[in-house]
């Protein structure tokens, strides 16, 4: 009498499994059928933070990150976000930087053999630009010694001399203080442009051996 019910819990089970398999069996197909059918879905997320799910993107929503997921839930593509003018501005600059960075490193290792050929040619730009601010500034001692003179001259004269007898300075005396006054702006202009240029070129031969030295592994 035991064996009808234990035969009957049999069959409910291998129905269950039977059902089972048949609903795996569907969902098998109908996932088959949209790959087959090269059906898509698109993920995007609104302003509220909230995640979408739809079979394309809505116009407001097209210029930020999207995801594209297949039949089967999987993520088969995906679009950044377009960037703002300002980000591309940085994205420009960050591959120039990059581009010159590698160029300045062809360079050395093609041009120098040794750190002492670096420092060389440090030396020898460097104290011509060191002949050149001497130059410019013995210049100037002249200039101003000069003026000086001129200063002297124009004191005889009005309107520096305040006596009612004092004569007109000569057109000659004021065309030259002018034009050694100009002179004097110019090579003050011309010995500062010298000093920053040493300054800037020391520092640029300092940076070039040091990154020499570790391009070639020297310590």
């Amino acid at each position: 009498m035991a064996a009808a019910p234990i035969k009957e819990v049999r069959l409910k089970k291998l129905a269950w499994i039977a059902g089972v398999l048949t609903l795996l069996g569907s969902l098998l197909l109908a996932a088959g059928a949209g790959a087959a059918n090269g059906r898509t879905m698109y993920k995007w997320v609104d302003e509220q933070g909230v995640t979408h799910y739809g079979d394309h993107i809505p116009p407001e929503y097209a210029s930020q990150e999207q995801h594209v997921i297949n039949s089967q839930g999987i993520e088969i593509n995906r679009t950044d976000a377009q960037k703002t003018p300002d980000q591309l501005a940085a994205d420009d600059q960050r591959k120039l930087e990059a581009q010159q960075s590698q160029n300045r490193d062809r360079n050395l290792l093609s041009t120098y053999a040794s750190v002492q050929e670096i420092e060389r040619l440090r030396d020898q730009r460097l104290t011509l630009l060191s002949d050149q601010i001497k130059v410019t500034s013995q210049f100037l001692e002249v200039l101003n010694g000069k003026l000086k003179k001129l200063q002297v001259s124009s004191m005889r004269y009005k309107p520096y001399n305040t006596d009612p007898k004092a004569e007109t300075m000569p057109d000659q005396i004021a065309e030259d203080l002018v034009h050694n006054g100009n002179d004097i702006r110019t090579q003050e202009q011309n010995l500062h442009a010298k000093r920053n240029e040493e300054a800037i070129m020391s520092k640029q031969f300092e940076s070039d051996i040091a990154r020499f030295k570790e391009l070639k592994g020297i310590h």
